[in-house]
């Protein structure tokens, strides 16, 4: 989601789609196999490149978030690795009623149900519909 460079980076000109002033205002982190410095942007932003994989990066951003939330943002990918493991607690999907071909499956492999998942709220609209499902406590 960061951008849309694949393998080494080219250099450190990009950062990121949102121009100078990134709308997460609070530290942000990457995964990815190529480090790289941290970027400090505007309004609270600093992006950090992980390169130690999902846990390393949910437990950096546990320790930023001291307390508070943590939002997980990513591909199919990413997001299947967090569920598998139980890892995360609520999912707010917004699905939007446009064919955009070809993708990655964001369930593909992943038994929500057996994992403890279950859908509490689902909302309709013209735009979107969002469903949300919560990871019963063990």
């Amino acid at each position: 989601m960061f951008g849309p460079i694949r393998g080494d980076w080219p250099d450190d000109n990009w950062k990121g789609w949102w121009g100078e002033s990134p709308p997460y205002h609070v530290p942000t982190f990457i995964l990815t196999h190529h480090a790289r410095a941290p970027i400090e942007m505007a309004g609270g932003t600093t992006f950090y490149f992980v390169t130690g994989g999902h846990r390393e990066a949910l437990d950096l951003a546990r320790e930023a978030a001291a307390g508070k939330d943590v939002r997980i943002g990513g591909g199919a990918s990413t997001i299947q690795q967090y569920l598998r493991e139980g890892l995360i607690d609520e999912l707010h999907i917004a699905i939007a009623p446009v064919l955009l071909g070809r993708g990655e499956r964001l369930f593909e492999g992943v038994d929500l149900r057996a994992l403890g998942y279950e859908c509490v709220q689902s909302v309709a609209s013209e735009k979107a519909t969002h469903v949300v499902l919560r990871r019963r406590a063990a």
